[in-house]
């Protein structure tokens, strides 16, 4: 285990390995730890919270992701299939990953939208955790019936299911009556549903992107993760103007509505909007993390969706913790909170045992090579 951690901290590690996936892992709680905390911060102490806030941090993520992507040319996507089209010679991998761009773009606003629904955060949070780890699970189930996964479920994944979703669910015992009355909304429904068939797609594609590669082909998730986000910003801009012109909220009648306010904070900009996009920079980090995540080689949807959304879920609790302590009046994590830590950690736990025999299945397979020193 020393020797583990020392390489992921100290050294470069190689495609596929434990020490790269654990890298990964730190990498994306460190920054949606910082993420959830700036959430706060510019809330409860800057006053600077809401859409508002939302936009301008949105915006600096998707400055960082493809400024990255353009500035270092991940976005000269790297394939051994190619195809002609429209007169243009393109990766055949772009009729899947453009899609999967614009699947992100509905992802975000829907994920906004979610926390102004009739609908309790809490409820809201179970919804979108629970259904990526469920998402994940459904989407090995259905490549391995159309032969496109060819490596097993193990057992301590499904069982790492389990107390995820157990941690998840812990919260279901809080909630109050009337939380679920959104269910007879329609507009809360087609909200709810096209951010969980965007995000059943896009899981399936990352997943048909890993398991169709060729021994030989080239395994490609920077490039993968450029082409998606150049494509998401596109449709997310192209979207956001259609909108803008298109909605003429009331600024009496309409003032607490998301249309009032998403159009207020461009035509009003906030006095911080500046630190706004600026707080948005560990949210792009967090971007990138959670792609490489999903899209870990030689890993099941299964687990790449356990170690993404348990991840967050630690991090979740730590920022609150940080919170509690930073900022003043805040409180501190209920006992809910420890409780699905608690089963959290036990989800880990199965997960260690499982990455340990998928380590040692992949370097038999030569797959991936171990790092050496480890």
């Amino acid at each position: 285990m020393i020797k583990t951690l020392r390489t992921v901290f100290t050294r470069k590690t190689r495609e596929g390995t434990t020490e790269r996936l654990l890298q990964f892992s730190f990498g994306y709680f460190g920054f949606y730890v910082v993420t959830g905390f700036l959430a706060k911060y510019f809330e409860k102490t800057l006053g600077m919270g809401g859409v508002a806030y939302t936009v301008y941090n949105t915006i600096g993520g998707m400055l960082l992701c493809n400024a990255v992507a353009l500035i270092w040319g991940w976005y000269k996507f790297k394939s051994s299939d190619r195809i002609n089209f429209l007169g243009m010679n393109m990766p055949r991998e772009f009729f899947y990953i453009i899609p999967s761009g614009f699947c992100t773009a509905i992802i975000i606003p829907t994920t906004t939208l979610m926390y102004t629904l009739p609908i309790s955060i809490m409820v809201a949070m179970i919804i979108m955790r629970a259904s990526v780890i469920v998402i994940s699970r459904v989407v090995d189930a259905v490549q391995i019936k159309q032969g496109i996964l060819h490596k097993a479920v193990y057992r301590e994944e499904n069982i790492s299911v389990i107390f995820a979703l157990l941690a998840v669910g812990l919260k279901f015992y809080y909630v109050r009556p009337g939380d679920f009355d959104f269910i007879h909304n329609a507009g809360a429904m087609t909200i709810l549903t096209f951010y969980l068939i965007a995000y059943s797609i896009r899981i399936y594609i990352f997943n048909y992107y890993k398991n169709t590669r060729k021994p030989d082909a080239v395994y490609d998730t920077r490039g993968f993760f450029a082409v998606e986000q150049i494509s998401s910003t596109i449709a997310i801009i192209t979207a956001g103007l259609i909108y803008f012109y298109a909605v003429n909220p009331d600024p009496v009648t309409d003032v607490n509505t998301f249309a009032f306010q998403f159009k207020n904070s461009l035509t009003n900009a906030p006095a911080l909007w500046k630190e706004g996009i600026l707080s948005g920079i560990p949210f792009g980090f967090v971007a990138f993390f959670s792609v490489f995540l999903f899209m870990f080689k030689g890993r099941t949807a299964t687990f790449a969706g356990l170690v993404n959304r348990l991840t967050s879920l630690v991090a979740g609790t730590a920022a609150t913790l940080f919170v509690w302590w930073l900022i003043a009046g805040q409180k501190p994590p209920k006992p809910e909170d420890w409780l699905g830590l608690a089963a959290i950690f036990a989800a880990i736990y199965f997960m260690g045992k499982a990455e340990k025999k998928r380590a040692c299945e992949l370097a038999g397979t030569h797959e991936v090579d171990p790092e050496k020193d480890a």
